[in-house]
């Protein structure tokens, strides 16, 4: 008897996680500003960091849980150093919702999506 296989159960012809981004994940901590409504429905405003970062989205640290699906708004900060005239003066806010979250200890890891592609 013949039987049919599931080749997307074996192991040696499984996509991975890295071949199916859409942009490459660069492994950077950037300091950034983060604003939108937390899990308790409050405003905030917090500094964080990431973890990594591509042109489509980025995993970042938070010390307060967010909503999934929660839009938040991101907005690195420029060195105050700006007369060479290579370093622009500010730089526009980027528009993120929340894909996932973690929490890890007494912090909160938060995958976001890009609503629009960095470059």
């Amino acid at each position: 008897m013949v039987t049919e296989r599931n080749f997307t159960q074996r192991p040696e012809l499984e996509v991975r996680d890295a071949e199916r981004r859409l942009s490459t994940r660069l492994h950077l901590q950037i300091p950034m500003f983060v604003r939108g409504i937390d899990a308790y429905g409050e405003e905030f405003i917090e500094l964080a960091k990431s973890l990594d970062i591509s042109a489509t989205g980025a995993y970042l640290t938070l010390p307060r849980p967010v909503r999934r699906l929660e839009l938040l708004t991101l907005t690195i900060p420029t060195p105050s150093v700006t007369n060479s005239g290579l370093v622009p003066a500010s730089m526009a806010p980027i528009s993120a919702r929340v894909i996932r979250q973690k929490e890890v200890g007494d912090i909160y890891v938060v995958g976001v999506q890009f609503l629009r592609p960095l470059g």
